[in-house]
């Protein structure tokens, strides 16, 4: 175990003092044990320090690393009074999604999840069902495989194949870590909707990340496949719009040059696609793409409530979600399950700074003004009010005792009020979370609640081809889904994915217009769900544009983006 005190910005993976050998120190589990409880037993101390500077930002100031070989559950290094969750019976199978077989101590995430986290909805029988079958189908035409071998190799060679049993879709990827989970979890679907292999691009770290979600195989492309897919654009040859505009593709009729369908077919599906690379979500086209045997497919979207629109699989969807909203929320949690390393970092950030307070509440910021993206995203007093506005509108924290009068009624509510609020915040700034801490440091609450706010890193800028990076940003994406209520900022990838996996509907901060606080400054969102922001509006049998949030009762146009689409539980338009 490797015990470092951050000296540094601050952050999930604090640097280590200049002085400090770069080479981790390994020492055996007893002596990692005490070490860490030294560290545990200083910190108090150090944030009652940063407590008393103004602007002071409690950070997790301990990395610990479990060595490979250290075979005990991960809650064995805890002093005892710290509780991993208040449910002491949790559900380590969520309801079936997952399975028994894995080697636990390879990732400890999987199984250990629901000890933070008590999600309310439960998977459907026939979702369960077809896990299990995509788990086989996996397992039988994954890399490795006899029948992934003979696919590759005809694909290498630009031979014609028939339909076969093992047909894949293999995702390109390039975004950052929230756009990569929403593309992710859109691609799976459609692959259990085509049955088809998913197999997903390994050279963007993706298994530095999340441990693999299928049984006895892997989902990383080999390294030795025979196309480089990462050279594709919306103008290759290679690309469905592309053969559509060109006349190689047309519905759902045989075609290709030779007058049989190609081996292999690009799907670019990115924010910046046009009409004829949107196509792939009409039923005509569908029917096409389904003869190819290989699909590559580039995205940055959550395109899942344009699959509820296809025809064709609307009673497959009804009969694997009953419950519409909870598409992403049951295929994360599947999917989705982070490396030890990771792992490690979440669950002591949680126990530390999270556990014992009464209630947790969760506060996303992302910044989209341009003056302040090139000033380190702030400080912006606007977004700081709103954020202030909404919480305590919501009563989602509680008020301040502005007036002088009211010192004395309050320091005696505080004498009686043992409660605390817990606030997690993510931002690339650290100014947001010190101005909150500071404020509710200089006033006292009316009904006596202690607000303690911590962020676990500010990183200044989004780096999402930086390993590092993306790692605290997972962490802090598993942090925010195991608070109690949520705030986020729309048009954020990386709040849908927070609240995806809590299986929460966040309050939604609107975008401000000329740095005035929105009125409402927030609104609750209509469902869990991550929203499309690059949704069609075409109706492929009419053959002309239509609005489609208003074609079906349970796709509905987003509360933070108004032309883009997302999944509600409604029956009615």
């Amino acid at each position: 175990m490797v015990i470092a005190m951050g000296t540094g910005h601050g952050g999930l993976e604090p640097k280590r003092a200049a002085a400090e050998s770069k080479k981790p120190l390994r020492l055996w589990p007893t002596a990692a044990r005490g070490a860490l409880a030294v560290c545990f037993l200083a910190v108090p101390a150090v944030l009652l320090v940063q407590r008393r500077q103004s602007g002071a930002s409690p950070e997790w100031l301990c990395q610990a690393e479990r060595p490979a070989e250290d075979d005990r559950d991960i809650q064995d290094d805890m002093l005892d009074d710290i509780s991993p969750s208040p449910h002491v019976e949790y559900d380590r199978l969520l309801g079936g999604l997952l399975i028994d077989g894995f080697d636990e101590k390879s990732c400890r995430s999987r199984y250990q999840f629901a000890r933070y986290h008590n999600s309310s909805s439960i998977p459907s029988p026939y979702l369960i069902e077809r896990l299990r079958k995509q788990e086989l189908l996996q397992k039988k035409c994954g890399p490795g495989t006899k029948a992934y071998n003979e696919a590759s190799k005809k694909l290498r060679s630009g031979q014609s194949t028939n339909t076969s049993d093992c047909n894949y879709l293999l995702l390109t990827i390039h975004a950052g870590l929230g756009n990569r989970m929403l593309e992710i979890t859109s691609v799976f679907l459609y692959a259990l909707l085509t049955n088809r292999i998913l197999l997903v691009d390994r050279y963007m770290e993706i298994g530095d990340l999340f441990c693999e979600p299928f049984p006895g195989t892997s989902w990383l492309v080999p390294s030795d496949f025979p196309l480089n897919y990462g050279d594709f654009t919306q103008h290759s040859p290679e690309s469905y719009g592309n053969m559509l505009q060109n006349k190689v593709a047309a519905g759902n009729t045989d075609l290709s040059l030779a007058g049989t369908r190609p081996h292999y077919v690009f799907l670019y599906l990115d924010g910046d696609n046009d009409f004829h690379d949107k196509l792939f979500f009409c039923e005509d086209d569908q029917q096409f793409l389904q003869g190819v045997q290989w699909l590559i497919i580039r995205t940055d979207m959550y395109f899942v409530p344009s699959l509820f629109l296809i025809p064709a699989f609307q009673d497959e969807l009804g009969r694997l979600f009953p419950e519409k909203d909870t598409v992403f929320h049951h295929l994360a949690r599947y999917l989705f399950h982070p490396t030890n390393d990771i792992w490690y970092t979440v669950t002591k950030y949680y126990r530390f700074y999270l556990a014992k307070a009464e209630k947790r509440v969760g506060i996303q910021i992302r910044i989209y003004e341009k003056k302040g993206i090139l000033q380190r995203n702030g400080p912006f007093p606007h977004i700081l009010n709103q954020i202030f506005s909404c919480a305590q509108n919501e009563k989602l924290l509680p008020e301040i005792g502005m007036a002088e009068g009211a010192a004395e009624t309050q320091n005696k509510a505080q004498t009686q009020n043992n409660r605390t609020i817990a606030v997690l915040t993510t931002s690339l700034s650290s100014w947001y979370r010190d101005q909150i801490q500071k404020k509710y440091d200089e006033h006292a609450t009316v009904d006596g609640t202690t607000v303690e706010v911590h962020q676990p890193s500010h990183e200044e800028y989004q780096r999402s081809k930086n390993k590092k990076h993306n790692k605290k940003a997972l962490a802090e994406i598993y942090l925010l889904s195991m608070t109690d209520e949520l705030i986020t900022s729309g048009f954020s990838t990386f709040g849908y994915a927070a609240q995806g996996l809590a299986g929460l509907k966040p309050w939604i901060m609107f975008r401000s217009e000329n740095h005035v606080v929105p009125d409402p400054p927030c609104g609750r969102a209509m469902s869990i769900e991550p929203c499309f922001h690059n949704a069609p509006f075409y109706d492929c049998k009419a053959k002309r544009d239509t609005d489609l949030g208003k074609v079906v009762p349970y796709v509905r146009h987003c509360e933070d983006v108004s032309w883009g689409l997302k999944i509600v539980n409604q029956t009615q338009l």
